[in-house]
């Protein structure tokens, strides 16, 4: 029993070191490299397939979109949030008023190491607009599809380095949002009833069509639209700028980053929900295409090395948030923004 107990203690020490390691000794880049185009390419393949039939808010579509996402956590080892029986907030069909059956957000959770009371949230919507008369079905690859596999990626890259040994010192939810195209009604939901409190939460990195490379660039994989970053804190700004630059060195593109933009897109998707209780957001997007909306939004049209490119800058950013000492600073008021 000795010998045993004597052969047993390395492997014990090493799992409790596993488990304490000094973030700062992390290279995130080892982790954001594990988010790949092929992955990307063969989750999307599935996930805006004709199965999941448009994934319209409330349908069998949108509900096997959840079942995917919800097994994908399972299989990474990710939980869901503490107090929550499963990963599902259902939101009942009362809240739409009836005219929509009960759907649901999706919450994948990592609890942080030093200051798990505080939370990173890193969103994007999974529900389309479903099929239509005549039996065209709207796959939103791009458009409700390119987010939440990016979202996947970065879920499963952070629950690598927590496996390392690198559990981030923030807490992370992955929400996994229904109803955006509605009228950002999930989100909506969640913000009247979160799961963590909203004063808790320091920022929201939201994804919505990062797949696709819009007439203004076209034949440039490496660029983003980022909506948002300076509305509410100057420090998010500052830090999203420095994380590409030391890593990616993307083009931003902040056309579309102005209250009195006439596409209104600060406004158009689920951060904004986030952004009108104080917490600061970046809303990062590809800009709009011919087939927005349309029944030939599909995979196969998807740009995988600018998907690919994309979600690691949003997890590289989400890597910085969550582990540095102090939370972002919210230096403007967001009675200050233009459309409340």
């Amino acid at each position: 029993m000795k010998k045993i107990l004597f052969l047993a203690l390395p492997a014990l020490l090493a799992a409790c070191g596993a488990q304490n390691k000094n973030i700062e000794n992390a290279d995130p880049m080892d982790y954001a490299n594990t988010i790949t185009a092929d992955e990307l390419k063969e989750h999307l393949y599935t996930f805006a397939s004709d199965e999941f039939e448009g994934r319209n808010t409330g349908e069998p579509g949108q509900k096997k979109a959840a079942e995917y996402i919800v097994n994908e956590y399972k299989s990474q080892n990710i939980k869901s949030p503490k107090g929550m029986s499963n990963y599902y907030q259902v939101i009942p069909t009362e809240y739409f008023k009836g005219k929509l059956k009960a759907s649901e957000n999706v919450l994948g959770f990592i609890e942080g190491s030093e200051k798990p009371e505080e939370v990173l949230v890193i969103s994007s919507h999974y529900d389309h607009v479903g099929v239509d008369d005549k039996g065209n079905i709207y796959n939103g690859a791009d458009d409700g599809g390119s987010g939440p596999v990016g979202l996947l990626e970065i879920a499963e890259a952070f629950a690598q380095a927590k496996k390392d040994g690198y559990t981030p010192k923030r807490s992370i939810l992955f929400f996994h949002i229904t109803g955006e195209e509605k009228g950002l009604l999930g989100s909506k939901y969640y913000t009247e009833n979160p799961v963590m409190p909203l004063e808790n939460t320091v920022a929201n990195l939201n994804m919505d069509m990062i797949g696709r490379i819009d007439p203004a660039h076209e034949g440039n994989d490496n660029y983003i639209y980022l909506i948002g970053s300076d509305m509410l804190s100057t420090e998010l700004h500052e830090l999203s700028e420095e994380v590409n630059n030391k890593y990616m060195n993307m083009d931003l593109d902040y056309k579309y980053n102005d209250e009195n933009d006439p596409n209104r897109f600060y406004y158009r998707s689920d951060h904004y929900n986030f952004a009108k209780n104080n917490i600061p957001v970046i809303f990062y997007f590809n800009g709009v295409h011919a087939d927005y909306h349309k029944p030939t939004d599909t995979a196969e049209k998807i740009s995988y090395s600018a998907l690919e490119k994309r979600t690691k800058l949003a997890f590289l950013t989400a890597w910085e948030i969550a582990n540095r000492d102090a939370r972002l600073v919210v230096d403007k008021a967001e009675d200050t923004v233009a459309g409340n």
